[in-house]
């Protein structure tokens, strides 16, 4: 059976962040997906690079002992869904740290003669549901960072099969309608991921 890793990022359980989360774990456990429910906050996974994680960050193999735990779960992952809203035009704190902890070298990348080279080619499917409070005008704007990390950074060393980016812009004026939409098609898109 495939494994998914789900990380969720989202302090609220009656979020609708949380709704989606649920919408995710449901629809991919229904589609025949081993899921493995990854929620950042309740596991109480600590965002903070430490001095001595950075000074040993590119010390292959040492590196993941602060992190053991999450590296071999994103090792045995098949696919990856990350839930989260966009704050400020980035990820929660919670799920950069994660990144920033979790996707090291030997683990997420390897150096080759300086340059990154993908390490997480197991990972065939990679997944972001996300809200946005503003407008999709405003975060292209700003750049739109949150996008372009999951769909150049995190893509680069999965190198996946599938890439969804499926995001709810202007949150802060959706309808209940506009929200039921949205979480239905999220609720396709898994069944068929």
């Amino acid at each position: 059976m495939a494994r998914a890793l789900v990380l969720f990022a989202h302090p609220c359980p009656e979020s609708f962040s949380a709704a989606l989360h649920d919408c995710v774990v449901e629809r991919l456990t229904r589609a025949g997906w081993e899921v493995d429910d990854c929620d950042l906050n309740r596991e109480g996974f600590s965002p903070v690079l430490t001095e001595a994680e950075r000074r040993g960050y590119h010390e292959v193999g040492a590196n993941t002992a602060p992190v053991a735990e999450y590296v071999e779960r994103l090792r045995a992952a098949d696919a990856l869904v990350m839930v989260f809203p966009v704050w400020n035009f980035g990820y929660p704190a919670i799920l950069k740290g994660f990144l920033d902890r979790v996707f090291l070298p030997g683990v997420s990348f390897r150096l080759e003669g300086g340059r990154v080279k993908p390490n997480l080619t197991h990972i065939r499917k990679l997944a972001a549901v996300t809200t946005y409070g503003g407008t999709r005008m405003r975060a292209m704007l700003a750049g739109d960072p949150p996008r372009k990390s999951v769909t150049r950074a995190v893509w680069h060393v999965c190198r996946p099969d599938k890439l969804r980016y499926l995001a709810l812009y202007d949150m802060n004026r959706a309808s209940d309608a506009a929200r039921g939409a949205f979480l239905a098609r999220v609720g396709r898109e898994m069944e068929t991921f």
